[in-house]
C-alpha cells in the first residue's frame, strides 16, 4: 500500500503560482527573485511530466473582490500596519484586474490544467470548489507545489491531512517570500505529521505515479 491508499490517483495541486508573489515587475507581495526564478522552472518541469502522466494539475490563484475582503482577515490587517513586514502590501495584493493574478508564464496549459481563481485565504479548500472537483474525479493524492511553503502551503497540506488525502510535497516546488529558516521548518512540520516530502527528481522516478489519468485529460479536453 503506497501513501497509505490502495490505488494512488494523483493531482497537482499548485498553490500561487502567479505574478504577484513571483514577477518583480508587479509582484506586490514578492519572493526574491532567485527563488522566484527557482520555484518556477522547478514547476515547470514537473508539470511537464504530470501531463505526459496524464496527471491533472490545478492552479490555485488568489484573487479579491476588493481590499474588504482582505480586511475582513483580523492578523492580515495587523500586517498591512507593519511597514516593515514582508506583508505589508496585503491588503492591495491581487485586487481582481490587477496582473498579479495571472500565473506565471510556461507554467499554465490552458486545454489540460484546470484553474480555480477564488482561493481568498490560506487554505485553498476555504471559499473553493477544490474539494468538489477532487472528489468527483476520484482523486486521493494530492501533489502540493507553490508558495508560500509556510502559509498557503502549510495550510492547505494540514487540511488535506484532516480530509485523508495523501500529500506530498516536493521540496524544491515551494519556496517562501519570508525568511529561508520558514521554508525549512513548515516542510519540517508537513514530513512530522502531514505529508510525504521528497525532490521533484524522487517523486517523478516513483512507479505508483506512472498510472494511467486517460479518462480524466480527456475529459478535460472534451
Amino acid at each position: 500500500m503506497f501513501l497509505g491508499v490502495d490505488t494512488v490517483r494523483a493531482a497537482i495541486v499548485a498553490i500561487d503560482l502567479h505574478r504577484g508573489h513571483l514577477d518583480m515587475a508587479v509582484a506586490t507581495m514578492p519572493a526574491a527573485p532567485e527563488v522566484a526564478a527557482q520555484v518556477v522552472q522547478a514547476n515547470q518541469v514537473l508539470m511537464d511530466w504530470a501531463r505526459a502522466q496524464s496527471i491533472p494539475v490545478i492552479h490555485l490563484v488568489t484573487q479579491y473582490r476588493d481590499a474588504d475582503e482582505i480586511r475582513s482577515n483580523a492578523f492580515w490587517r495587523t500586517r498591512a500596519e507593519d511597514p516593515n513586514n514582508p506583508r505589508k502590501n496585503v491588503l492591495r495584493h491581487n485586487i481582481i484586474g490587477m496582473p498579479g493574478g495571472q500565473i506565471m508564464p510556461g507554467l499554465l496549459e490552458e486545454k489540460l490544467d484546470w484553474v480555480i481563481d477564488t482561493k481568498k485565504r490560506y487554505n485553498c479548500f476555504v471559499a473553493t470548489d477544490l474539494e468538489l472537483l477532487l472528489r468527483s474525479h476520484g482523486i486521493n493524492t494530492l501533489i502540493i507545489t507553490g508558495v508560500n511553503t509556510n502559509s498557503c502551503v502549510l495550510s492547505t497540506v494540514t487540511a488535506a491531512c484532516s480530509m485523508d488525502y495523501a500529500v506530498i510535497v516536493p521540496s524544491d516546488c515551494v519556496n517562501t517570500m519570508d525568511q529561508p529558516a520558514l521554508h525549512d521548518a513548515a516542510l519540517l512540520c508537513i514530513r512530522t505529521a502531514f505529508g510525504f516530502v521528497m525532490t521533484s527528481a524522487q517523486l517523478m522516478q516513483l512507479p505508483e505515479l506512472c498510472s494511467p489519468y486517460v479518462e480524466l485529460t480527456n475529459a478535460k479536453r472534451s
